[in-house]
């Protein structure tokens, strides 16, 4: 090769390679950054936070495993820079577990699901409609009680939350507000246990009342306006944490909801990400991807579904992210393209 044809050749391949680094960064514009991201300890939010996490090595970040974190530590870890982001805000049910000058330094980012964390009583359908049950009052009549008493104790049993959980607070609040402790026994056992039995019961045709939220597998088995319904609390009376946010316990558009808007008694959250505003200045893509990434609330009930059902290993959660992106490649693509462009 003479040195015409070596000088050409090697300008050519320079070129090439030039082309394909400029690829490469359009392409992966998170190439080179490591992303340090925190999960909460509820695995009911483990799917979000593995489409998330794949949407982000998809644009060529580096991410670690997920730190599992309770919420005030989480919130402080942001905003002391020590993780980036999580996929499990739940606002404004999380407001009061924040550091004083979290908005100064993070901040929350698209919707998950908006309106999506809910929490409420549900009452199986055809005993709604066989008694008129509107709201927890009507577990005052004697007809009421008798008909939902499991144990012979002359109270309706409903399926609550175990000791130490945060509704089990909410729901003993509202036992004593609305004079309900002779006319309710909230049953405190295993939750997973306690379900599985108000399932094997509605199956065999006998009313059931629980308490449940959403994303959970309970209302993707029960659906809410087929099986059971949502019903309301006789009126709001708030706990001191829930006073600032009083209009978000009262929802309009509820499927499946005895009245519209009903009167839930706990606060209707949107699940946001939040994450570290210098994390998000620094990574317009993934700033981007937080921003139009959503998931539909039935898909997270269904995938809880499977983890309730044995498959809740990390492996299984893996595999249900791939399969939903598989299922929804168009849509993700896209997702993917926005965050691209954002960083041109």
């Amino acid at each position: 090769m003479n040195l015409v044809k070596k000088v050409s050749f090697y300008l050519f391949f320079c070129m090439m390679l030039m082309v394909s680094a400029a690829w490469a960064s359009v392409d992966k514009p998170g190439e080179g950054v490591t992303v340090r991201p925190a999960r909460a300890t509820w695995n009911t939010g483990f799917f979000q936070e593995a489409l998330v996490r794949k949407g982000l090595e998809a644009l060529g970040y580096k991410v670690n495993r997920p730190k599992d974190l309770q919420n005030p530590i989480f919130y402080k870890s942001l905003a002391l820079g020590d993780v980036d982001y999580w996929t499990n805000g739940w606002f404004p049910m999380h407001d009061s577990q924040m550091p004083k000058n979290f908005y100064e330094v993070a901040g929350l980012y698209g919707y998950i699901v908006k309106s999506g964390g809910m929490q409420g009583y549900l009452v199986s359908k055809r005993d709604v409609e066989k008694y008129n049950i509107k709201s927890l009052d009507d577990f005052k009549r004697e007809e009421v009680k008798k008909a939902f008493d499991k144990n012979g104790d002359g109270k309706a049993d409903l399926t609550a939350c175990p000791p130490g959980w945060g509704c089990e607070q909410v729901i003993r609040h509202h036992l004593d507000v609305y004079g309900l402790r002779d006319s309710i026994n909230p049953v405190k056992a295993s939750y997973e246990a306690g379900m599985a039995s108000a399932l094997g019961a509605y199956r065999a045709g006998e009313p059931i009342f629980f308490y449940t939220w959403a994303p959970n597998w309970t209302i993707f088995k029960l659906k809410p306006g087929r099986d059971v319904m949502w019903i309301n609390v006789p009126k709001i009376i708030p706990l001191k944490g829930q006073a600032s946010s009083v209009d978000r316990m009262i929802e309009s558009g509820v499927a499946g909801a005895v009245t519209d808007p009903v009167k839930l008694g706990f606060v209707v959250s949107d699940i946001r990400i939040a994450a570290n505003k210098k994390f998000m200045d620094k990574n317009p893509a993934a700033r981007k991807f937080f921003e139009v990434f959503t998931l539909p609330l039935e898909d997270i009930n269904a995938q809880n579904t499977q983890m309730n059902g044995g498959e809740k290993s990390q492996k299984a959660i893996e595999r249900h992210a791939t399969e939903w992106i598989a299922k929804n490649i168009i849509q993700w693509n896209k997702w993917l393209d926005q965050a691209r462009d954002a960083a041109k």
